[in-house]
Order: structure tokens, then sequence, then C-alpha cells
């Protein structure tokens, strides 16, 4: 049987800013399968000031977001240079940046992620796919979740594959279609709150685990208009600093009860999204917060599958790199029964190194 081999790094940076996700993965594509091995993988923390400028970038002007743009991409450029020699890697076929996102109001037309591929193709010397999102946009989609590809061609054989990271989205197979969205926000409100009480994460979920519910604040988040539109849909930090903060913040708890309600609203709106029989692979951060884990299992019947750590934290950048590959080879890499696109597409760019004769 004929394969075909990829040799390509993934690169992932979510919304709750908790570091760059590298993964050097390994393809190995038949007519009927893709096949994938992560050979490398690390985590590469974000420094207080990068916190800062990514957190506030969402309120700067097109000038200076064009700047970030570009010193962005060569502090990922330096970040993928640092991670190859480390792993002593010589092999590799591309680059997959999914960069980090500033904006995302898809029904505006709008989607920015910033880390420009030329600049990080000009620092590592090689082929660099980014820009997954917009030309989703441009077709009419919501240029997320850009996940579910993955999920279709390396994880088929669960029936729910159930992310938990600055967002929670879901991706399933129903009725001969991938179907994926946004359910609501994780990490990037819990992270928030637990910021406040000077810790970078609630770790296990050990602050909310000692709150108390607060129900009127769960009526009122549960409530928001979002969670009773129908798909496609998808989040962006605008939802929560519009709608997730101030309903919040209006009722002046402490932060342990904000957690704790927090975790209960989470749980809610997953499990009114799993009404299918079969098993659920759970990945992204917040499969380590074991209180909401706990929960989870306490609300649905489902099976819970918790796939290893480097799957947990890398499963993203793993797709990423997938991500790249099909648009290397000019296969669909975007869905429309995902995005709501007008078609099935090949998304990204392609920004190829200069060799000097």
């Amino acid at each position: 049987m004929k394969q075909n081999t990829t040799f390509a790094i993934g690169l992932m940076s979510g919304t709750s800013l908790d570091g760059i996700d590298l993964a050097y993965v390994k393809f190995t594509q038949t007519k009927e399968s893709f096949y994938y091995s992560i050979i490398h993988s690390e985590t590469f923390k974000y420094s207080e000031e990068w916190i800062h400028r990514l957190k506030n970038a969402f309120s700067d002007d097109k000038k200076s977001i064009r700047k970030l743009d570009t010193v962005y991409g060569s502090f990922l450029g330096g970040i993928i240079n640092t991670f190859i020699l480390k792993n002593d890697i010589t092999k590799i076929d591309l680059i997959a940046s999914h960069g980090h996102t500033i904006f995302h109001k898809p029904d505006e037309g709008i989607t920015v992620q910033i880390g420009n591929g030329d600049v990080i193709s000009k620092a590592t010397g090689l082929k660099v796919i980014y820009d997954f999102r917009t030309q989703d946009v441009t077709l009419g989609g919501q240029g997320a979740p850009l996940v579910p590809i993955g999920d279709e061609l390396l994880f088929s054989k669960f029936k729910y594959c159930l992310n938990l990271g600055g967002f929670a989205n879901i991706s399933f197979h129903n009725d001969g279609e991938r179907i994926a969205f946004d359910i609501c926000p994780v990490n990037i409100v819990m992270n928030h709150y637990a910021n406040k009480l000077g810790l970078a994460y609630d770790n296990k979920g050990s602050v909310a685990s000692r709150g108390i519910i607060h129900t009127p604040l769960l009526i009122e988040l549960n409530a928001l208009p979002y969670y009773s539109e129908s798909v496609p849909k998808s989040l962006g930090f605008e939802f929560v600093i519009e709608n997730i903060f101030p309903t919040i913040d209006k009722y002046k708890l402490s932060e342990q009860d904000i957690l704790r309600t927090f975790i209960v609203h989470v749980v809610q709106q997953i499990k009114s999204k799993i009404y299918l029989k079969g098993e659920l692979l759970i990945s992204g951060g917040g499969t380590y917060n074991i209180f909401l884990i706990q929960e989870l299992k306490k609300q649905i019947s489902n099976t819970i599958h918790i796939p290893d750590d480097t799957l947990i934290d890398f499963k993203e950048a793993l797709i990423f790199a997938l991500l790249g590959t099909l648009k290397n080879q000019n296969k669909v890499n975007c869905l429309k029964s995902v995005t709501g696109a007008s078609k099935d597409h090949s998304s990204g760019k392609i920004s190829l190194p200069i060799r000097h004769r």
C-alpha cells in the first residue's frame, strides 16, 4: 500500500494565554487513512510582558496590531528555532502556525490572528502555513472551530471530542457530517478570577470546590442568548468582555463562589450539547481541573476517555500540523458543516523561505 509521509511542526496559542504549544509530528498517509506520531512536544510559557501585550492588544489600534503581528512573528520564529535545536530536528516539511487571536467577530467579517508567516519563514528558513481562519470568514463561515477536521481524520472512533481550553468546543459526527461549535468560555474566565487570588489558575479546581453556588448568577449566565443560538457559531474574547465579566462582576461575589458557580455553568452547558450515545474524548488544559471533570461525570452518562498528558496538552498543535499538511496538498481542511462557509475548502496562506543563490 502506497504511503506518504510528512514531518510538520504545529503551533497553537490559546486565548487563555497558557503559552505556545509546539508539536513535531510525523504523519503517515494512505489512500484511506491518516496516522500520526507526536515525536517531540513542548509548551513555551509566556513572559509577564507578553501576557500583558497580548491581553491588551484587543484594544490597540490597527497600526499597533500590524506592528505586533511582525514582532510576534519574530518571537514565534525564535521559539521554533529553539525547539528545533533543542530536539535536534533535521527533517521538517512545513510549519503550521495558528497564531494568536486578537479579534474574532465572524458575523462582522472580522477575524485576526497575529504572527506574520513571512516573518516566521524568514526566521526559520522553512515553509510556513498560517492564517487558517480568514478564508473561511470570507466564504461566509465562522472561521472556527478548525480542529474538527482532525477529529474526523484522526479520532473518529470517539463519538464526541471535547476540548476544554480558553473556550469549550465540541465536535461529533451525526447524520453523515461532522458538526462542531464553541460551547462556552472555560479557562479564559476561570483563570481571570484565579489571578485575583494571586494564582495563575485554580489548580485541580481546589478553590472552586470550596465555593458556594450562587443561583441568580447561574441562571443569568445560562440565559445568555448565545447558548440558544443555532449552529454554526463560535466565540471570541469579545464575548467574555461584553457578556461574561459584566454579568459576574455585578454580583460582587468572592472568587471561590464565582469559580464554583462558573464550573456548574460550564458543566450544564456541556451536558445540554451531549445527547448521543458513545465515548467522549476530552483534551485541553481544563482536563486537569479534577473538580470540573468530577462534576461533569455526575451529569452525563457517556463514557469519558482522558488520554495521556501529551494528547491532552498538544492535541490542538497536532491538528494544526495536520491542517498545514492538508493545505500543503491542496486538500480540504475546513468543513462547511462545521463553520457554515459556502463550501468545503483548503484554508491557510503559505510563506516560502527566500533562498539565496
